[in-house]
């Protein structure tokens, strides 16, 4: 079984001082939801053993703020072109993943990161009711989990995964 977690980056900050897209850093909101989110991760699935995360500085300082609270350390791959990034060129990065990886974790961005999402969940092994919160919106700092009953990553996974969990760090903030 392989297990596939996309994370959308956590809250970032917008200001006469950071005005290219890219450079953006995260807000202190954000900078408290990364954590939560690895803990999450730690909790119910253990730490990914591959991340695949976007250059921008938000998508890194996310992935910064979560490192520290895995239990082990994923091997990690940063891409420029994951930024604004298609769910095609999203899936060309897992399918890169050796077979190696059980669980791969993405950061990455909207639209194409919500896209993806909608896209790999199997509607016959996922619960509707997920299926429908993650078809409303992808929030900032919000994990995707699905699992795959497949032996390797360069296959299609599309309509292929069982959405596990679908929640972001106000849920889990709201529930503690």
């Amino acid at each position: 079984m392989k297990r596939l977690s996309i994370l959308r980056h956590a809250k970032s900050r917008w200001s006469e001082t950071h005005s290219d897209d890219f450079v953006r850093p995260l807000n202190k909101r954000g900078r408290a939801s990364a954590p939560i989110m690895a803990d999450f991760l730690n909790d119910h699935l253990g730490a990914p053993d591959f991340t695949v995360c976007s250059a921008a500085k938000r998508t890194r300082e996310t992935l910064d703020l979560m490192l520290p609270c895995f239990r082990r350390q994923p091997e990690i791959k940063i891409s420029r072109d994951l930024y604004l990034a298609s769910p095609d060129t999203i899936l060309g990065h897992i399918a890169a993943v050796g077979e190696h990886a059980s669980h791969i974790l993405v950061i990455a961005h909207n639209p194409g990161l919500h896209m993806l999402a909608l896209d790999l969940a199997d509607p016959a092994r996922s619960q509707a009711s997920d299926i429908r919160r993650l078809a409303k919106k992808f929030p900032t700092a919000a994990l995707a989990v699905y699992e795959f009953d497949l032996p390797k990553w360069n296959v299609p996974l599309i309509k292929k995964g069982a959405l596990r969990f679908f929640v972001s760090p106000k849920e889990l903030r709201a529930k503690s």
